[in-house]
């Protein structure tokens, strides 16, 4: 394709673009539980013309646009205040959760750069169930990622592995607060002490959480543990303004506990025959968009405004899980500390489940299994769903009959057996195989049912998952 001859009229653009949206997942319905955050469609409405109203303005220099530094500033002091930081804390507006991880990792090894320069090879210890964003910034930073262990029951940072993992090259601790497979909370203070004991930087990822977690302890009924900068040893902490908090993509926060810290985050030089180029985050030109938005909508909620729907949103959440524990051979895995959790089944493959689920509309996400966990499924319940609580619950119960009754069924321990077989018989050609088994093909698109790739994905040593994720990405784009 190349660009037209003509230009197209504003309406045809419009209903061209509205045509190509057709196979999206429809997440205004309600019904998608992941990827999308909507407080209402009075709230969307007033955050979009926030947003145009600082599209074109560019972040690049908060010299020449003051209000977009003043905006910053007055999100990210609302966020620092929410995780109980004192008036040395300071952080910074990012683009979202993983730009925010990896400038914790990047500050982290600068400042063992230059504090430590005897380090040659760091390392960083976070536990399993720590988000893929470590790993990213692990490979992007040229630093060791260490895994630590997990308890199996809780779902909780082992703090004892954690200990045997750290040695002289390691710069920084991480957990999460939640952490995103089961909603988990890790045990911060303990690790906090650690990373005091060590002297070493101690990240809590509170991307998904660090929002909701923060009022829910403000409010009745809640058990919520300290995992914030109430907590000693804690230096830097990520918290998404777009997940939550209801904001619009891409609005996260990245804290530390002060400009010390900070400093080693800043890139600055005067290097080229250009203009001085200084940034606080990674990126250089960024619409102030983003940071529109995320101020608006604290503006229009208020303390009250989302103490109200998070209630709502936790009295659903009491109803869902109660509702899947119900049905026989279902559990919720781990003890969730808010909306996001995960199930699973040892009456049929939760993965089929899924697809199943999706024929009526339901978008829910599969998780694999470990040495240690079942597959299964996750749910990140927001307060767009709060309505539609009954029907998912009766669809799941409908859903979970008709696998029971299906002739054909996907059984999970086959299917590793033939993956096996395939990983012995074809060698270096495995991963075509596997794909064409799967039903990914060369355009990189998928199949409607979705339950044979997860089983596939689920079964295979997770160095060859790897392999055939980046073939799928690297067909899937041009």
């Amino acid at each position: 394709m190349s660009i037209p001859k003509t230009g197209m009229s504003k309406q045809e653009i419009l209903d061209t673009l509205e045509q190509y949206k057709k196979d999206d997942v429809k997440w205004r319905s309600g019904k998608v539980f992941a990827y999308t955050f909507s407080a209402g469609e009075d709230v969307d409405d007033l955050i979009k013309e926030a947003y145009m109203k600082y599209l074109s303005e560019n972040a690049l220099d908060p010299t020449s646009f003051p209000s977009l530094a003043r905006l910053e500033r007055e999100v990210v002091r609302f966020v620092i205040d929410l995780l109980r930081g004192d008036d040395n804390a300071v952080g910074n507006f990012t683009s979202g959760g993983t730009e925010s991880i990896m400038l914790a990792v990047k500050t982290a090894r600068d400042k063992a750069a230059a504090d430590k320069p005897h380090i040659k090879n760091p390392e960083m210890v976070f536990p399993r169930t720590a988000h893929s964003a470590f790993h990213k910034a692990a490979q992007y930073f040229g630093i060791k990622p260490v895994m630590s262990e997990f308890n199996s029951d809780t779902f909780m940072a082992d703090v004892d592995s954690m200990r045997n993992a750290i040695n002289e090259n390691t710069i920084l601790l991480a957990a999460s607060a939640p952490s995103y497979a089961q909603g988990v909370v890790d045990p911060i203070r303990e690790i906090g002490k650690l990373a005091l004991e060590k002297g070493l930087l101690f990240h809590v990822d509170g991307c998904m959480g660090g929002i909701m977690l923060s009022f829910l302890r403000q409010m009745e009924g809640f058990d919520i543990p300290d995992f914030d900068f109430s907590v000693p040893g804690v230096t830097s902490i990520s918290a998404d303004m777009h997940k939550f908090g209801y904001a619009a993509k891409g609005a996260s926060v990245i804290s530390y506990r002060n400009k010390d810290i900070r400093k080693h985050q800043i890139f600055a030089t005067t290097a080229s025959t250009s203009y001085a180029m200084f940034n606080a985050t990674m990126l250089s030109s960024k619409s102030g968009g983003p940071m529109a938005g995320a101020w608006a909508v604290i503006h229009y909620l208020g303390m009250d405004g989302y103490k109200r729907i998070i209630g709502e949103v936790m009295a659903a959440v009491k109803k869902i899980k109660d509702g899947i524990n119900s049905i026989e051979g279902f559990r919720i895995l781990g003890e969730p500390k808010m909306s996001i959790f995960s199930f699973a089944s040892d009456s049929v493959n939760v993965f089929q489940l899924a697809d199943y689920m999706a024929k009526r509309g339901w978008y829910l996400q599969p998780q694999f299994s470990t040495e240690k966990t079942p597959h299964n499924l996750h749910i990140t319940l927001m307060y767009d769903h709060v309505r539609n609580v009954d029907e998912l619950l009766k669809d799941l119960r409908e859903c979970v009959e008709e696998l029971k009754a299906a002739k054909m069924k996907i059984d999970i321990n086959t299917v590793r057996e033939q993956v096996k077989n395939m990983l012995e018989s074809f060698g270096d050609d495995a991963v075509k195989q596997l794909s064409a088994m799967a039903g990914m093909n060369d355009s990189g698109s998928a199949p409607e049912e979705l339950a044979l790739i997860s089983c596939i994905l689920d079964a295979l040593p997770r160095n060859v998952s790897k392999e055939l994720l980046i073939e799928f990405v690297n067909n899937l784009f041009i």
